[in-house]
């Protein structure tokens, strides 16, 4: 159990490491912005939901959680070709718009792939870190 409760708190504290630098890509004016404000953005956004996917469920393997991520935004992605009214006023709000995005760009899902892998990768070493350190 104390294991548990460690490798939650490495994951809290990784979310709040990387909700600022997912939402600082979105505010980015310098070089390479579309790249950063768009396609770096991305990868945080996939890497940010297996980090929160891995605190709710840590019992789950990172590859899961990642291709269930991985699955998921791209889902999300293929839902920005369709335009319903609810859809557009979620996606009239900030968060809406920064959640589920509002332009289809299927160069995204190679990001995607990254975050997820990211995701894995960083879910991962917790895991391996808290191990060792028992």
């Amino acid at each position: 159990m104390e294991q548990l409760k460690k490798i939650r708190l490495m994951l809290a504290l990784s979310v709040l490491v990387i909700t600022p630098l997912g939402f600082l890509t979105k505010a980015y004016h310098g070089p390479l912005a579309h790249w950063v404000n768009n396609s770096l953005g991305g990868l945080f956004y996939v890497t940010f939901w297996c980090l929160v996917a891995a605190f709710v469920k840590p019992q789950w393997s990172e590859k899961n959680i990642a291709l269930i991520v991985f699955l998921i935004t791209g889902i999300l992605e293929t839902l920005q070709l369709w335009h319903p009214p609810v859809l557009e006023w979620l996606r009239s709000f900030y968060l809406g718009k920064v959640l589920l995005g509002t332009t289809f760009v299927f160069s995204d899902f190679f990001y995607y792939l990254l975050g997820a892998w990211l995701g894995w990768w960083w879910i991962k070493k917790i895991k391996t870190r808290v191990a060792i350190s028992l």
